[in-house]
């Protein structure tokens, strides 16, 4: 039989990868048998720069998964932005910290996910109550997926558990928070060297709202104007995307990480899904004090479309 595979979602992000090395870690541990890692697209700088500094080796490339393979997902639960061929494997445990949408199984399985900033905090709670030592590496992973995914504990999706995960992870993982974090947030943040295309599917989350498909992309930077200087580029590939996936909106956020706002390029037929709430000027709307996909643009573009 194949081996027990952890993946996370597509176009990954940090958590997406450390939580996949941190799940396969624990299932390793507690099932006695190796369990694999992957990953399902090309690794960004930020998680590159997380792997090089506790010297560990990315997860397994995979496109696909067979008929009946055993899978764990993290980070992750609805099928479009899964796997391809997830329909059909055998889907043994989800731990995740979003909304569940898009998902069934025709046997039980665990699941556990929680409202909390990052899939790594709810697997820091579940070391805990299976008694599994979390490792200096493992744990400098899962610190750096919080870091992540709450913008250094900055974001609205930060709660408590996420911050006394962050206290004890980097005790174990011997860094200073601060430091390490505004390092690894600023190593995501050079966008140079993507092309226009690269760039809006770095972080690029397809999602369907019955039968309105839309996906919401985002990336980090300390400068919105660099970005914008490519805005009639960025927007020519974004309109490929739509044309190719009949989507009904594209709507890439640009935050900046140091002053916590976001410009957007909103297009499709469905921008009223943001305008509604944020003036569109010449594609772009502003939104002051958004930083989170999860908890601010996906609620908005639910309402509305």
């Amino acid at each position: 039989m194949e081996k027990i595979l952890v993946i996370g979602h597509k176009n990954p992000d940090t958590d997406s990868i450390c939580s996949s090395l941190a799940m396969a870690n624990l299932q390793t541990k507690l099932r006695g048998e190796e369990v694999i890692s992957c990953r399902l697209g090309e690794i960004n700088e930020e998680t590159k720069y997380a792997l090089n500094y506790f010297k560990v080796e990315a997860p397994k490339l995979i496109e696909k998964v067979d008929e009946g393979q055993e899978v764990i997902l993290v980070d992750h639960n609805e099928f479009t932005q899964s796997v391809e061929g997830i329909e059909k494997t055998k889907i043994l445990a989800v731990v995740d910290h979003h909304r569940i949408n898009n998902f069934q199984t025709s046997e039980p399985l665990f699941y556990y996910a929680q409202p909390v900033g990052c899939t790594a905090t709810v697997l820091f709670e579940l070391y805990k109550s299976n008694n599994v030592e979390i490792e200096q590496q493992i744990a400098g992973l899962m610190l750096s997926a919080i870091i992540s995914d709450t913008l250094l504990l900055k974001s609205p999706t930060t709660t408590d558990k996420d911050k006394k995960a962050v206290e004890e992870l980097a005790k174990i993982a011997n860094v200073d928070i601060s430091k390490y974090g505004l390092e690894m947030l600023k190593a995501g943040t050079n966008l140079d060297k993507y092309t226009e295309e690269e760039l809006i599917n770095l972080d690029a989350k397809t999602m369907e709202k019955e039968n309105i498909k839309y996906v919401i992309a985002q990336v980090n930077t300390v400068s919105i104007p660099d970005v914008l200087k490519r805005k009639e580029k960025i927007e020519h590939e974004i309109n490929k995307v739509i044309e190719a996936k009949g989507l009904s909106l594209f709507v890439f956020v640009i935050t900046d990480i140091v002053n916590s706002n976001s410009t957007a390029i909103v297009l499709g037929e469905r921008t009223d899904a943001i305008s509604k709430t944020y003036e569109i000027r010449d594609n772009l709307a502003e939104m002051p004090g958004v930083v989170s996909r999860k908890k601010q643009v996906l609620p908005l573009v639910e309402k509305n479309i």
